[in-house]
C-alpha cells in the first residue's frame, strides 16, 4: 500500500537520467527523440521504492508527464528495506509485466515508455505514464468499485490458460502461487507469533495453532482454482481512477505480480469493512464480466472460494514482517479475521 513521503534525496545523476529517457523514448516512438527540458520532483505517493515525477519536453514540442520508478535495491525505501520479505524482491518483475504483458493488451494500465536494465551496476529504472486520478479508496461511488471488479475480470480473462505458468511466469519473473508459496506464509506467521514481544496472549497462540492445523484444507481449495496473471496487491490504494467521458481503471505497483487464482485479487479489492451484501455485489460484478466458461463456479461456490482467498491474505499479513505494523487507520486484527473466516468455511 502507498505511503506518503514528503522529502527525498535524488538517487540519480540528471545527465544519466536525460540520456536514459532519450534512449527509452526513441525506442517507444520508433524514431530518435531528444529531451530539451526535464523537470523532476519526488512523488508524494510511493510504495516500496523511490519514485519521481518528471515533466519531459521533447524536441518535437511534445510534453510528457512521466513517473520514474527506481526498482534498484539501493532505491528501496527504509521502511520497505526493513520489513518487506527479501524473497519477494525481483526488480525485473514489474518491468517485464509492463513491457511484455500489459503494453499490448489495451487494458488501461499506465503506458510504459521504456526501462533501463543494467545487471552489472544493479540499476533498474522504469518510465511510465503519469496517470491522473484518485486512488480508489477515495472514491465513494460503489458503481466505480464494481467497474474495478469488472476490470479485474478482463485482466484475468486475457491471461487465463492451462499453460500460463510455463508460458508467462519465467519471462516476467512472476511469483507462483503453489503449495510451497502458501505454506511459506503460514510458517512465517507462526514464527513471528512465537517471537512477538510482548509475548502474545495464550488465546492467540492457541488460535494460530488451530489455524495451522486446518490450513491445508484451504490450500487444497486454492490449488484447485484456475490460474491466471494476478496483480498480487489489488488493494484500493493501488488502483487509480480517472474519470473523463469514460472511467479509466489503472492499477499501479505490480511488484507482487504472480501466477495465481484470480480471486486473490478480488479478495484484496473487497478487503476492509464491506458488508457481506456489498462484498457479494462486487464478486457478482466480477463474475458477470467473465466469459460464460471463465470461472466455472456458481455464485455460492464463488463466494466460498473468495473467502478462502481472503483467509490466505489474512495469513499473508500475519507472516509479512515481525517489525511491520500498519498505520492506525489501516490496522486490522488479521488473526481474528482468519479465525472468523475459518469458522465461516467450517474448517
Amino acid at each position: 500500500m502507498n505511503q506518503r513521503i514528503y522529502a527525498a534525496v535524488p538517487s540519480f545523476n540528471i545527465m544519466e537520467l536525460r540520456a536514459a529517457l532519450e534512449q527509452a523514448l526513441s525506442g517507444y516512438y520508433g524514431a530518435e527523440r531528444r529531451v530539451v527540458r526535464l523537470d523532476h520532483r519526488p512523488s508524494a505517493y510511493r510504495s516500496s521504492f523511490t519514485v519521481d515525477e518528471l515533466e519531459v519536453g521533447l524536441d518535437d514540442g511534445v510534453t510528457l508527464q512521466i513517473i520514474f520508478k527506481d526498482l534498484s535495491r539501493q532505491a528501496l525505501l527504509e521502511t520497505a528495506r526493513r520489513v518487506k520479505p527479501a524473497f519477494l524482491y525481483d526488480p525485473l518483475r514489474e518491468i517485464e509485466v509492463y513491457r511484455t504483458m500489459l503494453s499490448s493488451q489495451r487494458l488501461g494500465s499506465a503506458t510504459c515508455y521504456g526501462a533501463v536494465l543494467n545487471v552489472a551496476t544493479g540499476r533498474y529504472w522504469l518510465f511510465l505514464e503519469k496517470v491522473p486520478g484518485l486512488e480508489l479508496y477515495q472514491v465513494g461511488d460503489f458503481g466505480i468499485w464494481q467497474q474495478a471488479a469488472c476490470w479485474l475480470a478482463r485482466l484475468h480473462t486475457h491471461f487465463a490458460g492451462p499453460d500460463i505458468r510455463e508460458r508467462l511466469a519465467p519471462a516476467a519473473h512472476l511469483l507462483i502461487y503453489d503449495r510451497d508459496y502458501y505454506w511459506t506464509w503460514m510458517d512465517r506467521a507462526q514464527e513471528f507469533l512465537d517471537a512477538a514481544q510482548p509475548s502474545p496472549r495464550e488465546s492467540d497462540r492457541t488460535g494460530m495453532t488451530w489455524l495451522a492445523g486446518r490450513y491445508s484444507h484451504v490450500v487444497e481449495r486454492l490449488l484447485a482454482l484456475p490460474l491466471t496473471l494476478i496483480h498480487g496487491e489489488f488493494y484500493a490504494s493501488n488502483i487509480l481512477v480517472h474519470e473523463t467521458e469514460a472511467v479509466r481503471i489503472c492499477p499501479v505497483d505490480w511488484e507482487m505480480a504472480a501466477v495465481g487464482p484470480g480471486l486473490i485479487d478480488l479478495a484484496a479489492l473487497t478487503a476492509g469493512s464491506w458488508t457481506d451484501e456489498e462484498r457479494a455485489a462486487l464478486a457478482l460484478a466480477y463474475q458477470a464480466a467473465l466469459p460464460p466458461d471463465g470461472c466455472g463456479l456458481p455464485p455460492e461456490a464463488l463466494l466460498t472460494a473468495l473467502d478462502c482467498c481472503r483467509f490466505h491474505l489474512a495469513v499473508r499479513w500475519l507472516g509479512w514482517s515481525l517489525e511491520w505494523s500498519p498505520p492506525p487507520e489501516h490496522r486490522q486484527d488479521w488473526l481474528g479475521e482468519a479465525l472468523r473466516l475459518a469458522a465461516k468455511l467450517a474448517l
